[in-house]
């Protein structure tokens, strides 16, 4: 009887790597040696620019109430740009 063990999935033979998955499919060639790997075709990771955006609400409780509309329209169009970033 095989235990298992802890790891990471083996890939299936006939199917594609998984996203995720950094290693070529069984019997396809990876990079060469001194060649850099594609861009990620799923796009930059919006999560800085969105954590950057928020930082806009910082220390908004003790801003005059007259400049929260102002401090929300800006990080709700910072948001859609970060957004809209991460998915092209």
């Amino acid at each position: 009887m095989t235990v298992p063990t802890p790891g990471p999935p083996r890939p299936v033979p006939g199917l594609p790597p998984r996203p995720h998955d950094p290693r070529p499919a069984p019997g396809q060639p990876g990079p060469a040696a001194g060649h850099a790997r594609p861009a990620d075709p799923r796009g930059p990771d919006p999560r800085a620019a969105v954590a950057a955006a928020m930082a806009g609400l910082d220390g908004l409780a003790e801003r005059p109430l007259a400049e929260h509309v102002e401090a929300y329209e800006r990080v709700h169009a910072a948001l859609g740009d970060a957004l809209a970033a991460g998915s092209a």
